[in-house]
């Protein structure tokens, strides 16, 4: 059965497993003689109040703080209820089943159930209430999810830019001025007549052209948000003993892959995530490319494959110390080959040299197949050349230097803005053709609002809200 918004919920809404302190939230209409039950007595609004969570036959479950957030000046709009205990499992899931328990229970002073319908929340119910009662809105509700899994400093400074707001205003500055030009041009439809010489006096083309540089640099902020939030997939990639392992284990500071010299001696896929100035880098290191007659080998080179083949950019790994090797440009140009036919042309392919360190009188003036700027000479032994390339990582994820106005932001949201930004393209085709089509830009200007809304939540399907919040943690 579907979920019903109105029914009061309860959680624990701190992690799994122990600690210091852990929290059970309640949230509905009118808890105060659920509060009653279990804490003894009435709290005071949003004061925190130390005392015993008592059990059926009033024995203490625990001592600890509770806390009493009247609707609507609480998380989730309703009445909420928080209760800190410590931190133990059994101790909270005690304290939990006592409020359901609680909540069944009938009030001596009415004859009823204390809390009628109280039930386990689901996953990121809280947050959902939250934005059911325009607490927040959906930008602000995902901002939520993604402070919490923030896996670097940058991403989590930027989902709290977004949580408070800063995205969402800047969406519905574009949207008004969305409206207002699509008001405009709609009222002009009454008079066709004048409808040319009304639009050039209320600057119609210098406000839809306000409209897309504004958006750009949304749209330019968003994809800053969403490479924090998301990072990117880097594949490296090569033949046997050309440093692929020893590459990633100078990236990430450690040696998780195991370095020889025996050729084949990755079998498997060997991943660790890096951030380069706060982006997250999922790189990951592949079994080496060759043709093998070893049965487990090759299934480890079409992982590899498998691999490369999802990747957003692709680290093509040389040996500097077999340049000009016949056999070994062959096989680099085999791969190359296959670089070329399993890519999208999107996907960039950064040439990288290793064993710098290995060959007298540093790097050569030109190599194959990496000739170009996209190649970057190193030693994943002694380090060096290590910065030139994760400053080539950044260059091709797309990161700028980062700005302290980035906000958090998802693949939907930049998805949302692309469409808008073709509709307004359009819109301004239909604008400045020889005889304006005021229907098409009109319909054009909706469209674009409505892919606005979506990112807020304004304009949002049912499936998508159900994606959106059944990602989040129980008790969020």
């Amino acid at each position: 059965m579907p979920a019903r918004h109105d029914d009061p919920i309860a959680a624990i809404a701190t992690a799994p497993g122990r600690g210091a302190v852990g929290i059970v939230r309640v949230s509905g209409p009118s808890l105060a003689a659920l509060i009653e039950a279990v804490c003894g007595r009435a709290l005071e609004p949003r004061q925190a109040s130390y005392l015993p969570f008592r059990a059926a036959d009033g024995s203490p479950i625990d001592q600890g703080l509770a806390i009493h957030f009247p609707a609507p000046h609480s998380y989730t709009g309703e009445d909420v209820l928080e209760l800190q205990a410590h931190g133990g499992p059994v101790v909270l899931q005690l304290l939990l089943a006592r409020c359901l328990e609680a909540g069944a229970e009938n009030d001596p002073a009415t004859g009823r159930p204390r809390l009628a319908g109280l039930r386990l929340a689901r996953p990121g119910e809280f947050t959902q209430r939250a934005f059911l009662n325009d607490k927040i809105d959906l930008a602000q509700a995902e901002a939520i999810a993604d402070l919490i899994d923030a896996s670097t400093e940058a991403a989590a400074r930027s989902a709290g830019r977004s949580l408070s707001g800063e995205f969402s205003r800047e969406i519905h500055a574009l949207r008004d001025a969305l409206i207002h030009l699509r008001m405009l041009v709609e009222a002009t439809l009454d008079f066709p007549d004048e409808e040319i010489d009304f639009l050039q006096q209320a600057d119609a083309q210098g406000q839809l052209e306000s409209l897309q540089q504004s958006l750009a640099h949304v749209l330019q902020r968003a994809r800053q948000g969403a490479l924090l939030r998301e990072g990117i997939k880097v594949v490296i990639a090569g033949q046997p003993n050309a440093g692929k392992s020893s590459l990633l284990n100078a990236l990430a500071g450690a040696e998780l892959a195991i370095v020889t010299a025996v050729p084949g001696t990755t079998r498997d896929v060997v991943s660790q995530t890096i951030q380069i100035e706060g982006v997250p880098l999922h790189v990951i290191d592949t079994a080496g490319l060759r043709d093998s007659q070893d049965h487990v080998e090759l299934i480890g080179i079409a992982r590899a494959w498998g691999q490369i083949e999802q990747a957003d950019a692709v680290l093509f790994l040389h040996d500097l110390t077999r340049l000009g090797v016949a056999d070994y440009a062959a096989a680099d140009r085999a791969i190359a080959r296959g670089l070329d036919e399993k890519l999208p042309p999107a996907v960039p392919v950064i040439e990288v040299w290793n064993k710098l360190d290995a060959v007298p009188g540093g790097a050569p003036a030109a190599a194959e197949p990496g000739d170009g700027e996209d190649s970057v000479f190193l030693s994943a032994l002694t380090g060096a050349g290590l910065d030139a390339l994760r400053r080539k990582l950044l260059e091709v994820a797309g990161w700028q230097a980062a700005p302290e106005g980035v906000f958090i932001a998802r693949e939907r949201h930049v998805q949302a803005l692309r469409r808008v930004q073709a509709h307004l393209l359009q819109g301004a085709a239909h604008l400045a053709s020889r005889a304006p089509v005021l229907e098409l830009l009109a319909e054009e200007l909706r469209l674009a609002q409505n892919a606005l809304s979506e990112i807020t939540g304004e304009f949002s399907s049912d499936d998508l809200l159900g994606v959106i919040f059944s990602s989040f943690c129980i008790g969020k």
